[in-house]
């Protein structure tokens, strides 16, 4: 891909991520949706949320050594992105990583599971924000379950803590482990292949 074109697909999608948390921040402000920020300090939300976004990491990679996670879409789409991460620097590559966690979890978190918590109680948002971010993320069934299945862990830890700062960093550090993992030990994820600059 030319230089030019690979800046405006780098430019495109960090837009994306970052119209993500604008479009989280208008409905807590417009429907005055409360948004838990005091339940951890600095430090312990830092902490746990990078301990949580590695041990993630390590037990998504032990599920995808089982048939639950071995789908040929599920595969396709692990190609596709490791050819994406291949093909983009590293701020590129953190500043998207960075803004996912910020406003995906803003959105699904934040708006979605504060809002219909409020009126149908937590269960029922923690699911509702589960789901919805697993068909946000629904590439192939596999990947709709286990997107889900974070979504509710995610929504849990949420509800828990009243610190949506530990599900942001949580999220961010998940996705910054695997960008690095699939850029740098592809071979973790059964992928051989090799594409774009290193």
């Amino acid at each position: 891909m030319p230089k030019r074109a690979q800046q405006k697909r780098s430019l495109l999608g960090l837009a994306f991520q970052a119209g993500i948390v604008v479009l989280g921040l208008i409905p807590l402000w417009l429907f005055d949706i409360p948004l838990a920020t005091e339940g951890l300090s600095v430090p312990a939300y830092l902490a746990w949320g990078t301990a949580a976004g590695v041990i993630t990491y390590g037990v998504l990679l032990l599920l995808s050594l089982t048939d639950l996670l071995s789908s040929d879409t599920l595969q396709k789409h692990l190609r596709d992105l490791h050819r994406f991460v291949r093909s983009q620097s590293w701020p590129v590559l953190i500043g998207l990583a960075i803004l996912a966690g910020v406003g995906e979890e803003l959105l699904f978190r934040g708006v979605i599971q504060g809002w219909v918590s409020e009126y149908l109680g937590n269960i029922v948002g923690i699911l509702a924000g589960g789901v919805i971010f697993g068909l946000a993320h629904a590439l192939s069934r596999a990947y709709f379950t286990v997107a889900t299945a974070l979504g509710v862990v995610f929504g849990i830890a949420y509800a828990i803590t009243d610190s949506i700062q530990l599900v942001m960093v949580w999220h961010g550090v998940y996705d910054l482990v695997v960008i690095f993992i699939l850029r740098c030990y592809p071979q973790l994820f059964g992928l051989t292949e090799t594409a774009g600059p290193g």
